[in-house]
């Protein structure tokens, strides 16, 4: 019998951004930052220990909740803006085995700024590294989206210089694309290392490097805000089969027959104007109610408002809207079942769109459930999409839109 190596999977996370302060614990598509990496090392079959090297005590109790170790705390001269890798693989390295006479014969190396990860990724690089005992390490790569081959330098007298040159192509920045070697951009996704590379060579990677080839459309490497949009667009809307740290989320039907809305957080922005008589007025979005229409027509995709709150307000929108409505619900969930029972629709063939905790008892009951961006984040954790719209302020719309784009020609 083989005996299984020990793998340990180190996930760096200071406390010190600059770009996006504090990302590493802030929701990304319903979960902390940090829990896409950490789960990605937990769903693993190779890794045997999961550890946060943090210098922060708040990001270590959020790792610690999420299934990691944070056995120690990282000096914080090793956790600067221009701090490297290296010197916190050595020093936790140093520390494990100093405090528990422990040494891994593996390291992986996870970053958090990298989040979305196919699910086989950790074990088949890990496995590369292993099956290669002449390899020093293992590096995430995907072909480099632009050639340096076509790049250049600009020289003290302000011209241009080639940065790179060909043997055999004088101008390798006019040839065609084909006559010049291919080239890949290392990934923040995963780089597996032995440790005796880190602790022999003084090294992350050693000279014997072997590439593990990431699907581009996986590509994600956050620094700024746009980043982080772009990325959370990818797990709602791409489809990709990846590591969730959750419920994997569930696309929209291949059919969609009917659309339940919450009203308030929903069709308003949960906000509520009251005069001194006691009257209330809210606000709502015109153009949800003209997507609404055209989703109708165009899509024969038919429309529900499931209320609890028992305004007149409530009915008056509907009707204006020329949308059913069932409101003073008090338990949600029978209310839709019975619905949906009496009126012989499949509850596969339905999308759900619900702000608040009161809205998640019907999540199970329905083909898909998507939120508003402004959902309560326990509620986002457990939608399927999240739209990029706030409640009362086009998020039924953006999801009339997405199914019309989807469904136009189902009828």
């Amino acid at each position: 019998m083989v005996e299984r190596p020990e793998v340990l999977a180190i996930i760096p996370a200071r406390g010190g951004s600059k770009g996006i302060p504090r990302k590493n614990i802030l929701s990304f598509a319903g979960q902390p930052l940090i829990a896409w990496s950490i789960a990605a090392a937990k769903q693993s079959h190779l890794v045997t220990r999961i550890i946060v090297s943090t210098d922060d005590e708040e990001i270590a109790v959020v790792a610690r909740r999420l299934g990691a170790e944070v056995p120690f705390l990282r000096p914080s001269e090793l956790a600067q803006d221009l701090s490297v890798d290296l010197p916190l693989f050595e020093h936790a390295l140093s520390w494990l085995k100093e405090h528990e006479g422990y040494q891994p014969e593996i390291l992986i190396q996870l970053r958090p700024t990298s989040p979305i990860r196919p699910k086989k990724m950790v074990d088949g690089a890990v496995q590369m590294l292993l099956d290669h005992p002449e390899a020093h390490s293992v590096r995430g790569v995907i072909p480099s989206g632009q050639n340096p081959y076509k790049m250049w330098t600009i020289g003290s007298d302000n011209r241009l210089k080639p940065l790179l040159t060909v043997p055999d192509v004088p101008e390798p920045f006019n040839a065609p694309r084909q006559q010049l070697p291919l080239t890949y951009w290392q990934t923040g996704h995963i780089d597996v290392i032995r440790t005796s590379t880190v602790i022999d060579l003084k090294s992350l990677s050693g000279q014997v490097i072997l590439p593990y080839m990431v699907d581009p459309a996986f590509s994600v490497d956050i620094d700024s805000p746009r980043d982080w949009s772009r990325a959370e667009w990818l797990v709602w809307h791409s489809n990709l089969d990846m590591v969730y740290p959750g419920k994997a989320p569930r696309p929209l039907p291949e059919k969609v027959r009917l659309v339940v809305m919450d009203f308030d957080g929903v069709l308003t922005d949960n906000r509520v104007w009251v005069d001194e008589s006691g009257k209330e007025t809210v606000a709502a979005y015109r153009s949800d109610s003209l997507g609404l229409a055209i989703m109708r027509q165009k899509t024969g995709i038919e429309s529900l408002v499931l209320s609890m709150e028992t305004n007149p307000v409530v009915s008056a929108r509907c009707k204006k809207m020329n949308v059913p409505v069932l409101q003073g619900i008090i338990q949600k969930d029978a209310a839709l079942t019975k619905f949906l029972a009496e009126r012989n629709i499949n509850p596969a063939e339905v999308v759900y769109i619900g702000n608040d905790v009161n809205d998640l008892v019907c999540f199970p009951h329905v083909g898909c459930a998507v939120v508003p961006i402004d959902a309560e984040p326990d509620v986002i954790k457990q939608a399927d999409i999240s739209l990029t719209r706030r409640g009362g302020h086009g998020a039924v719309r953006e999801l009339c839109d997405i199914l019309i784009g989807k469904f136009s020609k189902q009828v």
